[in-house]
């Protein structure tokens, strides 16, 4: 239960606005390792973080994601339509990783067949052209909820070495429920993919919410949604399963803005805001 409360605790919506004479900036979100924040500026700005573009919807809000292992600082940009320039460094917390150490596995428990591996890059090449994309959508604004209920079997950032080898960090949150409990869309979104066979994720959705935000629902049981197909928040996009590379049913969450992992359950609120099965 101790990361259950720490988790709580650390998630307090940071909100600043901001009104100078170059023009208006509200942010909204978490600033830490792993938080999304919403801006919100005057249509027409252009907008940078660290030099890199962002992209402004036509009613002025934009997107700012930080990684797992983000840098404490980060430069945000903007100039204003009338010509007027915001500069302003946001403060970035640091936080701490469960790191789980296994020695004495089987060769295959670690490192995948180089047959397995043909399905592996196959898979990951359509999961990165998703997520590449950049959409003018702002479904976000809907807002995140939980896709599903249960307990919380995996945490975001969390990292296992195996006989000695560090594999990658874990990208999103895993939420433990019994085989056939529903899963629904946590914001407004499009499915950009709806995969009955992945080899990692099995069963496997993901969905647009816009300005490269997406995100992905692994290891389901069934999928009621197909590609192309727009829903809202709320709306059941399958079941909980096992499918894929896993010991038990479960749902694995993630988010993602453009190549950069985020927490699932800063998003939506914490655990406290799950919802009862």
């Amino acid at each position: 239960m101790g990361w259950r409360i720490g988790l709580a605790a650390m998630l307090v919506i940071w909100w600043s606005p901001v009104a100078t004479m170059a023009g208006s900036l509200t942010l909204e979100g978490t600033l830490t390792q792993g938080g999304l924040v919403i801006g919100k500026t005057d249509p027409g700005a252009r907008v940078s973080i660290d030099g890199s573009p962002v992209r402004v919807s036509p009613d002025g809000q934009f997107l700012i994601g930080f990684g797992r292992d983000a840098k404490p600082e980060a430069r945000l940009r903007i100039s204003h339509p009338g010509g007027g320039l915001t500069e302003k460094t946001l403060k970035v917390s640091k936080r701490q990783y469960k790191v789980q150490r296994i020695n004495g596995l089987p060769p295959g428990k670690v490192t995948p067949h180089p047959e397995d591996l043909i399905r592996i890059r196959g898979d990951n090449a359509k999961i990165g052209q998703v997520r590449r994309q950049d959409t003018d959508r702002a479904d976000f604004s809907s807002g995140f909820r939980w896709p599903a209920a249960g307990p919380i079997s995996g945490v975001y950032g969390s990292q296992r070495i195996l006989n000695g080898k560090p594999k990658n960090p874990h990208n999103g949150v895993d939420v433990a429920a019994p085989l056939g409990a529903p899963v629904v869309a946590p914001a407004d979104g499009r499915v950009v993919l709806a995969q009955k066979d992945m080899f990692y994720t099995g069963k496997t959705v993901m969905i647009d919410h816009g300005h490269g935000l997406t995100s992905v629902y692994a290891h389901m049981d069934k999928i009621n949604v197909t590609q192309g197909q727009h829903i809202t928040k709320g709306a059941a996009i399958g079941t909980i399963g096992k499918t894929g590379r896993v010991t038990g049913p479960h749902l694995h969450w993630g988010v993602t803005l453009f190549g950069t992992h985020l927490d699932p359950a800063l998003l939506a609120g914490g655990v406290e805001k799950m919802p009862s099965r």
